[in-house]
């Protein structure tokens, strides 16, 4: 029980309160029972590549159900150049640009009219600032199996060195960066899906227990929620006591297209959009079992609970 008397220890509540930023004219839905959470709940997770003072875009966007109880996630994701109505703009574009217009708050506001449904919560990550954390856990695993390079001169130039066991904070973030393979903005998409997976993975290890104030510590600013922190806590403890956890994960379909102005925009299949509507209806629902819920065809990953108190 040790690692999670460290969840629970005053220092790092006191961290998370840094990160605990509410949305203007949104009041979030209190978590149920928060001393050890069960019911469903959803959040709109956006990554987002900041460099200095710029507010940036959010290069991730992905729909995310978590089930507590089950130890279990949903996670659809949304290609940047989505073309959607951008809510409070009343009008098309990228979905990208709705972080940049209007931060989180129109971000998630979109995210909702594409879904047809109400986010219980949001949550930021600057992967800029990820860099430091991934070096302080000793680095993450990242399936590149050939070099990564990028060369064209419109973009960053780097090298990342494929077959490696694990990859430091830089090699991960131009991982995340890198635009120049075939797949484009869905390749780009699957790899921030990969970067995220990975980090988890690497913080649930028992190995972390130890490193939890430093990792937090060191997150500080480049992670905002309007979870409050003793919801952050009793969720991340009741998901750390499940047995196995389960990610589930889908990108939504669809294809390019040169649309308004010749940019490149991404047309969102509709049929694959109505299936993950009925997904998300579904793993909302606390009174449907797991072993019932409908499946992604996509990126089953599993992983038996390694934590202190399982």
């Amino acid at each position: 029980m040790w690692g999670f008397d460290l969840l629970l220890s005053k220092e790092i509540e006191e961290s998370l309160e840094e990160s605990h930023q509410p949305l203007e004219g949104r009041e979030p839905k209190p978590v149920e029972n928060v001393e050890k959470p069960r019911e469903p709940f959803s959040l709109l997770l956006l990554g987002i590549d900041q460099r200095g003072k710029e507010r940036g875009r959010s290069d991730t966007m992905i729909y995310t159900i978590v089930r507590p109880k089950d130890g279990a996630m949903l996670m659809v994701s949304i290609p940047r150049d989505a073309d959607v109505e951008i809510v409070g703009r009343g009008k098309q574009d990228k979905i990208t640009h709705a972080y940049a217009f209007g931060g989180p708050k129109m971000a998630l506001e979109t995210v909702e009219k594409l879904f047809d449904t109400k986010i219980d919560y949001y949550a930021t990550i600057n992967f800029e600032g990820f860099r430091n954390v991934i070096d302080a856990m000793g680095g993450i695993a990242l399936p590149i199996t050939e070099d990564l390079v990028n060369k064209d001169p419109n973009h960053e130039k780097f090298v990342v060195k494929g077959g490696q066991d694990l990859y430091n904070g830089q090699d991960a973030l131009n991982y995340v960066r890198y635009r120049e393979d075939a797949g484009g903005d869905m390749s780009r998409t699957e790899r921030h899906q990969t970067f995220i997976q990975a980090m988890m993975d690497k913080a649930t290890t028992v190995g972390q227990w130890g490193k939890v104030p430093e990792l937090i510590e060191v997150m500080g600013s480049n992670f905002t929620t309007d979870l409050r922190p003793q919801e952050i806590i009793s969720i991340g403890k009741s998901m750390l006591q499940a047995k196995q956890r389960t990610l589930y994960s889908h990108t939504l379909k669809g294809e390019g297209k040169i649309g308004r102005g010749g940019a490149w925009l991404f047309q969102v299949d509709e049929a694959d959009l109505d299936k993950a509507r009925g997904w998300i209806a579904s793993w909302l629902d606390g009174s449907i079992p797991q072993r019932e819920l409908p499946l992604p065809d996509q990126y089953v990953r599993q992983g038996q609970s390694d934590s202190p108190a399982a």
